[in-house]
């Protein structure tokens, strides 16, 4: 049996352009239903069952996002697609807010609408497919180079798993030496690029006055220095992988070509005037906050949606402790290869120190941790007198023991959300004096709050300042 077309719902005002969409999608393999007007389309969603809908920003009567609050209301897994007038991104950012999958920019041609149409379809198809694979999740996972037995870095394997599979654009995030390297290569490895190269670059690596050029190349000339052309790292991983580590300290003017790039895949060199086309899927990574980056005004807000296309959150070690054990035993056996040693063992009670730390270096300073104690321990087998964190020599460093500053078993993010309560508690709920109380912009609480799912009502609720 064939399987059936793709049903996309186009809402667009102007006749013409109306009618060439739903002609041409119908050859692009689409089975397309045009209508007019935001509230004809209302009607047929609720009708119809349809895996996208592409609409015009500015429609008569209700506007493409109060549609798109509409639909979402129907079907909140519905991808939606918006067509905007060329210089209004706002209006595309403010529709990607309220939860557009995409936008393209009037004039577009069909051969940008259609790519985007099946990215977002694509995108829809993985994103179910995991939330299936999270309600069973029997199969194990097993990946070259990275350890994840606990359900939880399962469940980033999982994910991996189908992502590496399209081109979407991929976010990971996650607290520095968490792994996101090693996740971003196994993306890579099981992608149908896995034959073409895999480049990395950070950006927190190379001084902001160099990243463009590193990026996207220059020509000579193009600055004192350069004496020959050089390609950048978007050329070089052309047919292949880009990961940028530490998106989120990518400077403001580097941001605006980066999402050049990912809308039209194509860019030119620093002091060049000839326009380079590359076929490359970029990963990116940040140990940031985004969101918090652009209610500061540190990211751009329209390239933040271009990234987050499939977002995976690679948890801190402190939470999947159960994987210590084996990712011990896999840095031993690693130790062991690289310097020609027998391969060491841990004494349960080596063991259960590593477990019973705190990790804030994470799988990276495990792995230094683990390699010290074997390269300094004068038995095969290794105790718990062999295993020495960086805390306590830093102590033994200063003299003394730092006292602890947070209270026994409470972290940041805790702390953080009690003064957040804290705040409000005595500003009787008004948000905006908690705001003032708390150093924080009322954007930027209102961020927090949403993600301690307190629930934001309009200012006017607030009771009077």
């Amino acid at each position: 049996m064939t399987e059936p077309k793709p049903s996309i719902l186009v809402v667009e005002d102007e006749p013409k352009l109306r009618r060439l969409l739903e002609l041409q999608l119908a050859d692009e393999g689409f089975r397309a239903r045009a209508v007019d007007n935001a509230e004809s389309g209302l009607q047929l969603a609720g009708k119809e069952p349809f895996d996208l809908v592409v609409s015009d920003y500015k429609l008569p009567g209700m506007t493409g996002v109060e549609l798109l609050h509409a639909l979402k209301r129907i079907n909140a897994n519905l991808p939606v697609v918006i067509m905007t007038a060329y210089g209004t991104v706002e209006a595309a950012v403010e529709a990607m807010k309220a939860g557009a999958s995409d936008y393209v920019l009037k004039p577009f041609s069909l051969a940008e609408l259609v790519l985007v149409i099946r990215k977002e379809l694509a995108a829809r198809e993985l994103r179910d497919e995991n939330r299936a694979l999270r309600e069973a999740l029997g199969k194990r996972y097993e990946y070259n180079n990275v350890v994840a037995q606990s359900g939880k870095m399962q469940a980033v394997l999982a994910l991996v798993e189908r992502v590496a599979a399209t081109n979407a654009t991929v976010l990971l995030g996650g607290e520095s030496g968490v792994g996101k390297d090693l996740i971003a290569r196994a993306i890579h490895e099981h992608s149908q690029r896995a034959s073409g190269p895999f480049v990395k670059i950070n950006s927190t690596a190379i001084p902001e006055n160099l990243l463009e050029s590193e990026l996207f190349g220059y020509e000579k000339g193009a600055f004192s220095g350069a004496t020959t052309s050089k390609p950048g790292k978007f050329e070089l991983a052309d047919k292949g992988t880009l990961f940028l580590d530490e998106i989120g300290d990518v400077p403001p003017a580097t941001q605006v070509k980066l999402l050049r790039v990912l809308q039209d895949r194509e860019f030119e060199r620093l002091g060049g005037t000839r326009t380079i086309k590359v076929d490359v899927r970029l990963i990116a990574a940040t140990n940031r906050d985004l969101r918090a980056a652009i209610e500061e005004g540190a990211f751009r807000e329209d390239l933040y949606y271009r990234l987050n296309v499939v977002a995976i959150d690679i948890p801190p070690l402190r939470e999947h402790k159960e994987d210590i054990p084996a990712l011990a035993n896999f840095f031993l056996e690693k130790f062991a290869r690289e310097s020609n040693q027998p391969v060491r063992t841990l004494k349960p009670e080596a063991l259960r120190k590593l477990i019973d730390y705190h990790w804030p270096g994470n799988v990276r300073e495990l792995e230094n941790i683990v390699t010290r104690a074997a390269t300094l321990a004068a038995n095969a087998v290794l105790d718990a007198g062999d295993i020495h964190f960086d805390s306590e020599s830093s102590s033994r460093r200063s003299g003394a023991s730092l006292s602890p500053v947070l209270p026994p078993g409470m972290t940041i993010e805790k702390w953080e959300e009690e003064m957040i309560r804290e705040a409000l508690r005595q500003a009787n709920g008004n948000k905006s004096q908690a705001a003032r109380a708390l150093g924080l912009s009322r954007n930027a609480l209102r961020y927090r709050l949403s993600k301690m799912g307190v629930p934001d009502p309009d200012d006017a609720a607030e009771p009077a300042q």
